[in-house]
């Protein structure tokens, strides 16, 4: 076991494995060589270099924070117990339990990481009012606890918080006993019998965690590989499940898999098989390390022949605990696009490595996002206070990933779009703000020229979705529009300025190397632009801030392409002004409404985009551009709730530009995957011809198959 004192002495070569693991034999049994050996002591010291285990002094505070919280939960259900008049026995036997479960439970957190618990109460203790309120108020009250933040409406109710400084995401399940027994055996199945889904999927955390270490052949190998690989996914911009990537879970379970098919390899051939198999993985055949069984208790199990909702997934990732789920649910054609270019990267480094070519840092380098578009979303969201800012920035956050799936729908899959799951600040704002972004580009191997893609619809139904949060306050604000790269803000570079343009030569050498999509949108306007309204308000003639000469030079169309156009946001009062460049011009009004935290217009980007804005105490924004997809204040006024009003709150429409321009020839787009350089159907399985239990593992079967026949695996 690797950590933070030292590194692990050289592995012994293992014993060949005497038992399956998964639903088909392992493709290889083949143990390490000496190089392999070297190789996995070099990847462990690259691991503890980088800062991912944590101290012996951390460890043991964790183990503290873990038995405070557990002493906390059984007062609060003796309390409960003896306030709804049980007898003194029963109030002497009443207990709770907490279980960990995630990176904490399977041994793969690192320092600063939250701990994933859950709390186990007998079942005269419920969530709603017990767990969310009394529990809520009982930890409100300690000096220890801060952050606290309940979700009782997340689709896994949780109540967050930090302990101590330790970030904790305490899940409640009320199970059918009235006494809880501190030997509970969580995997047991009789204790999903008479419960609700909630309460199925807070216990499924734990009994998922604890299903994969049984069913990987080496626990060790198969953590220092997890850890490796969650690291990577970080790097590289393709870790989160809210955004519609992969969370903690899902990589888990594709390591697990990869373990099963080489149950003898250590943690460098482990990396490396896990790029070669999952860069060949005929998605959406689904990755699953047992198999999948019925229960009499009845809960819905993954099957798309009888569930028309699992056949739309396009990346199952199958939880081998019952009821057996789709943990990757969220993941979408554009998203499974970038993951499917990353683990080619991936395979391309490590193969590197192999030969000696190569060294473990290659491998997590940072993803450039930034520089791998020429296009943006940009999604700004404020609040009046930072307390305001996280309860809504986690709402936004959690609806981001529709905007990708709008997108899709909207454009038929011909404008792909690449969300970004890392937030960003501009420190320089008064009021409290936080900023996402998703690069844009046209479908890759589409040749059409001149294509609208009219997107104004899409954002405004996107708005509307946002603004249904039920605890909106004054101040909680959000704007989505577009910019070019050259537009893009300061601060969403590590040094806080813009890197200089490579040249040509250093470009296209970098495309060769890198599997980096990029594509011209050409689009300006940013939620900076709001920065700019106030001093339009003030009297300033929004023709003087900039020329329309001007506007039209910013953004020239490509002499050696013509790119689709992106319409970016409705339509109702501007009067566009074409130019001869073939994209149109627009100067947007807005209403007059106060600047919440009073930003100032010198911290407006350089965007030649000024986009409306309306909203109650919202930071207003208005402006030229060759295109504004939004720029989107909260509206919660009656005349602005109908889609379609001529209220000058809605979106003003400027024009924006796609172009075909690719650094990949690889992706996956509107359900295809290319594989070099041609467009490859995804394979769609024939489920009608056998049982639940044979689909399990007839649907792998390819797995250890398909690499049999001359392929390096």
């Amino acid at each position: 076991m690797v950590s933070s004192e030292g590194l692990s002495a050289p592995l012994p070569p293992p014993q060949a494995a005497t038992r399956q693991y998964g639903v088909t034999k392992p493709i290889s049994t083949a143990g390490p060589t000496e190089a392999d050996i070297q190789r996995t002591l070099e990847l462990e010291k690259f691991l503890v270099d980088a800062g991912l285990y944590e101290s012996k002094e951390d460890a043991d505070k964790r183990e503290e924070v873990l038995q405070r919280i557990g002493q906390i939960v059984k007062d609060w259900v003796k309390q409960l117990t003896r306030l709804r008049g049980y007898t003194d026995q029963m109030v002497e036997d009443a207990n709770a339990l907490i279980f960990t479960f995630g990176s904490y439970r399977l041994g793969v957190h690192g320092p600063g990481a939250d701990i994933d618990t859950l709390c186990v109460g007998p079942s005269y203790v419920n969530r709603e009012e017990d767990f969310f309120f009394i529990l809520h108020n009982i930890l409100a009250e300690m000096e220890e606890v801060t952050e606290l933040q309940p979700v009782p409406d997340a689709h896994v109710p949780v109540m967050k918080f930090k302990f101590d400084g330790i970030s904790i995401d305490l899940l409640y399940a009320s199970i059918s006993l009235l006494v809880v027994p501190e030997d509970l055996d969580i995997s047991d199945v009789s204790l999903l019998y008479d419960v609700d889904e909630p309460t199925v999927r807070s216990l499924n955390g734990c009994r998922v965690a604890d299903q994969i270490l049984k069913l990987v052949p080496n626990i060790e190998h198969f953590c220092t590989t997890l850890r490796c690989l969650k690291f990577w996914a970080k790097r590289r911009g393709v870790y989160s499940n809210v955004t519609g990537f992969l969370g903690g879970v899902n990589w888990a379970l594709l390591v697990a898999r990869v373990c099963q098919l080489y149950p003898n390899a250590v943690p460098s051939m482990l990396v490396s098989r896990f790029f070669r198999v999952y860069t060949q993985w005929r998605w959406p055949n689904p990755v699953m390390l047992c198999a999948i069984e019925e229960d009499e208790l009845g809960f819905s199990v993954w099957d798309p022949r009888k569930n028309p909702r699992d056949r739309t997934h396009h990346m199952p990732i199958i939880t081998p605990a019952y009821p057996c789920m789709n943990s990757s649910y969220n993941v979408s054609q554009s998203t499974l696009r970038v993951m499917v270019e990353q683990f080619r990267y991936g395979n391309n480094i490590c193969e590197e490595v192999e030969l000696n070519k190569a060294r473990w840092c290659a491998l997590f380098e940072p993803y450039l996002f930034f520089e791998s578009y020429k296009n943006y979303l940009q999604v700004d969201i404020v609040a009046a206070d930072v307390d305001d800012l996280r309860a809504w920035k986690g709402w936004v956050e959690s609806r981001l990933r529709q905007l990708t799936l709008m997108i899709e729908r909207d454009t038929l899959g011909m404008l792909q779009c690449h969300p970004y799951p890392h937030e960003y600040v501009d420190t320089n704002k008064q009021c409290a703000h936080s900023a996402f972004f998703m690069g844009l580009q046209r479908k890759q191997g589409e040749k059409t020229q001149g294509q609208q893609f009219d997107i104004r619809g899409t954002v405004d139904e996107f708005r509307h979705s946002i603004n249904m949060y039920l605890f909106w306050k004054p101040g909680m604000e959000i704007y989505v529009s577009h910019v070019r790269r050259r537009q893009l803000p300061p601060y969403v570079f590590p040094d806080g300025c813009k890197r200089p343009r490579p040249s040509r030569i250093m470009a296209q050498q970098q495309a060769d190397k890198l599997p980096y999509d990029d594509g011209e949108v050409s689009v300006t306007g940013s939620g900076e632009r709001h920065l700019k309204r106030k001093k339009d308000l003030d009297g300033v003639d929004v023709n003087q801030v900039m020329p329309l000469e001007k506007r039209q030079s910013l953004s020239p169309q490509p002499r050696d392409s013509v790119s689709p156009v992106i319409i970016s946001d409705k339509a109702s009062s501007a009067s566009p002004e074409q130019s001869d460049k073939g994209f149109s011009m627009e100067v947007v009004e807005s209403n007059k409404r106060p600047l919440l935290g009073e930003m100032e217009p010198e911290y407006a980007s350089n965007s030649s985009t000024i986009t409306n804005v309306t909203s109650k105490g919202s930071c207003d924004d208005a402006g030229f551009g060759s295109v504004a997809v939004s720029s989107e204040g909260n509206t919660r006024s009656v005349e602005g709730s109908s889609v379609g009003s001529n209220n000058p709150g809605y979106l003003q429409g400027d024009v924006c530009e796609a172009d075909s321009e690719s650094l990949s020839d690889n992706g996956c787009g509107n359900g295809n995957l290319q594989q070099d350089g041609s467009q490859e159907a995804l394979e769609v399985l024939d489920l009608s011809s056998f049982t639940l239990t044979e689909f399990s593992a007839e649907c792998c079967i390819w797995d250890a198959t398909q690499f049999q026949r001359g392929s390096k695996l």
